[in-house]
């Protein structure tokens, strides 16, 4: 099964802070813990997925590299599997939470000490994602590559600089939230002092309104508009990796951030390639007799052609390896190697001269299998050989 996105696990959006990830985490954390959920593999397993997705959002190169190449980039990175127990990965996180799974939890729940910090009131309503396909060959996918992208998204209004309103004097203080965005509702039970807090539904968190839009967005700070981005492709990447390019999503509104850019990478179908990993692999086609004899033929390569020496007596099936002519690895030194599978190829259409000849060697004993004789098709190795070489 296929892991889930790390921000999708938090619930979170791909420009959160550390401390809304934080927050995320811990709320998750405090759920699926299982100490609240004996003998309940399910919630385990979430404990588990939360505490990954955490390890490595919470840390900015990790973060960095994720963006950049999803799950695959983080093949050669941190190990999560490396905890044995549980309570292992709760000790690990434990500054998060306070120390421990115990009444200090409870304590801030019920009444207790409080640790919850005021919410910063926010600017603007952050921009969504932009997500484009993006189609490779393999020479690009080879060497790496720089692409220009149009794309259409928003983009921050130019005549009220994003504010969506037609002077600084029109935006003014949400009078029903005094400036905070929130609402706070306080009530009181035998357990203590609950405080409600929900986002103001005047001003939509902002802690502002406009009174006077501007005409040209109509309060909303962006307009719809076509820009065109450079994007790196890094050589070795494989189809569904993706790269994320902050901030250059859609503008939010009224001067809130914009959101990011996320490249789905794509591969285009090769005239002769398939690739297997950072192998690739090339049927060629053989006469009998440069089979029979032996020959130097002339292949592709990603790079160009290249001679490549088929030995006397090879037979139909055989797989060749050309070493370190496949795909750079993404997340490391070398490259995969090209593998050449031989194919025999009959002819279709003899001449009357051509039977005769295929008729007079057909007859020579040399030219018959003989008993004990395998061809590569059925010699167990060939088939060990090939699933080592797409293993």
């Amino acid at each position: 099964m296929p892991k889930r996105d790390y921000y999708e696990v938090l619930g979170v959006s791909r420009n959160a802070t550390q401390e809304e990830i934080k927050k995320a985490y811990r709320k998750i954390a405090m759920q699926y813990h299982p100490d609240r959920n004996p003998n309940n593999k399910e919630a385990e397993e979430k404990f588990k997925e939360a505490a990954e997705a955490y390890e490595v959002l919470s840390d900015p190169e990790k973060r960095s590299r994720y963006d950049q190449f999803g799950h695959e980039g983080m093949r050669a990175g941190y190990d999560f599997h490396g905890f044995t127990d549980i309570h292992d990965i709760f000790s690990a996180f434990s500054d998060i939470l306070g120390g421990g799974f115990g009444s200090s939890i409870f304590e801030e729940a019920f009444g207790g000490r409080s640790t919850r910090q005021r919410r910063s009131t926010s600017v603007g309503t952050p921009g969504s994602d932009l997500k484009i396909r993006l189609k490779l060959s393999l020479e690009e996918i080879a060497t790496g590559v720089e692409k220009k992208l149009k794309i259409k998204a928003y983009k921050t209004c130019e005549l009220c600089g994003g504010s969506g309103a037609r002077s600084t004097s029109s935006r003014v203080i949400c009078p029903k939230c005094n400036g905070s965005g929130e609402i706070r509702q306080v009530s009181r039970s035998v357990f203590g002092q609950f405080v409600n807090i929900s986002t103001c539904d005047q001003c939509g968190g902002e802690g502002r309104i406009i009174k006077d839009l501007c005409p040209e967005c109509r309060g909303e700070g962006r307009v719809q508009g076509e820009k065109t981005v450079k994007v790196n492709i890094p050589a070795g990447v494989a189809e569904g990796n993706y790269l994320t390019l902050r901030g250059q999503g859609n503008a939010g509104k009224r001067g809130g951030p914009a959101g990011d850019l996320i490249i789905i990478i794509e591969e285009e179908p090769h005239k002769y390639f398939v690739r297997q990993g950072d192998d690739i692999m090339l049927d060629l086609l053989i006469s009998f007799p440069e089979a029979a004899l032996g020959a130097d033929i002339e292949i592709p390569t990603l790079t160009g052609k290249a001679k490549l020496h088929i030995e006397p007596g090879t037979q139909s099936g055989k797989i060749l390896r050309m070493r370190d002519k496949g795909l750079p690895h993404l997340n490391g030194y070398g490259r995969g190697d090209q593998l050449v599978r031989v194919n025999i190829w009959t002819p279709t259409r003899l001449t009357q001269k051509d039977k005769e000849l295929l008729r007079e060697l057909m007859n020579r004993e040399s030219m018959k299998p003989r008993e004990g004789d395998k061809s590569a098709n059925s010699d167990k190795s060939f088939f060990e050989k090939f699933k080592e070489a797409f293993s």
